[in-house]
C-alpha cells in the first residue's frame, strides 16, 4: 500500500469525483477570520463538519448501548450556535457525538481512507474516532467525536475536523460496493449502527 500525496489526490478529485466539493489547497482564513483549516495537504486532505446535523449521546436514564439494536432514542440534537468565531456545536463534558461530512467521497477500487482527528482538536480534549472507508466506498461519513474533558468544548461547522489518509493497494477481489456493505452511499445525516 502507498499513501497518496496531493498530486494524485487532486488527480482522482478532479478526473474521478473522489471528493466533492474539493478544494485544492488549504484554506486557512475565510472572510477575514481564522479557522480551523479544510482542503487538500500535502499526504491528505482535511474534511469539514457539516452544519446541518449533530447529535449527542444525551439519554443516560436509558441505560446502555447496544451496536446490535441501537436504540435513537439515546441521541439528541445539538444547536448550531454562531458568534464572530463561526458557527458551533458545543459538545458537554465528556460528552460523546455523531456529526456529518460536509464532502461526499467516492473511493475508487483500490482506493482506501482512514479517517483521523486533527491536532488542533486534540489539543483541546475533542477525539476523532479513527475509521476507514474501504475501496469503493461512497457517501458523506458519519463523524464520531467525543470530548474527553470536564469541560464544554466546541466543534466548528463548515471548518476542518477530520484528516483524511488515502491508501493505494492492489486491486482487491470485491470492493465494499460490490459486497453491498450496510453503510455505502450515506447521505448527508448522521448513520447510527447497522447489522
Amino acid at each position: 500500500m502507498t499513501l497518496l500525496c496531493d498530486k494524485e489526490i487532486s488527480d482522482l478529485a478532479i478526473n474521478q469525483n473522489m471528493i466533492n466539493p474539493f478544494t485544492p489547497k488549504i484554506v486557512r482564513e475565510e472572510g477575514g477570520r481564522k479557522i480551523l483549516s479544510y482542503g487538500l495537504g500535502s499526504y491528505g486532505y482535511d474534511i469539514r463538519l457539516s452544519p446541518s446535523q449533530c447529535l449527542v449521546f444525551g439519554r443516560i436514564d436509558v441505560g446502555e448501548t447496544d451496536p446490535k439494536n441501537f436504540n435513537q432514542d439515546i441521541l439528541r440534537p445539538v444547536e448550531l450556535l454562531k458568534d464572530e468565531r463561526g458557527e458551533y456545536f458545543l459538545i458537554p463534558p465528556y460528552g460523546y457525538c455523531l456529526g456529518v461530512a460536509e464532502e461526499r467521497l467516492e473511493l475508487p477500487d483500490n482506493v482506501t481512507v482512514v479517517a483521523m482527528g486533527k491536532s488542533s482538536y486534540a489539543r483541546t480534549g475533542i477525539i476523532a474516532n479513527i475509521t476507514p472507508a474501504e475501496a469503493g466506498w461512497c457517501g458523506h461519513l458519519t463523524l464520531e467525536i467525543s470530548n474527553a474533558t470536564p469541560l464544554f468544548n466546541r466543534i466548528y461547522a463548515n471548518e476542518g475536523i477530520i484528516q483524511l489518509l488515502f491508501y493505494k493497494g492492489n486491486p482487491c477481489d470485491t470492493t465494499y460496493h460490490n459486497r453491498q456493505g450496510k453503510y455505502q452511499d450515506q447521505a448527508k445525516e448522521v448513520v447510527t449502527c447497522k447489522v
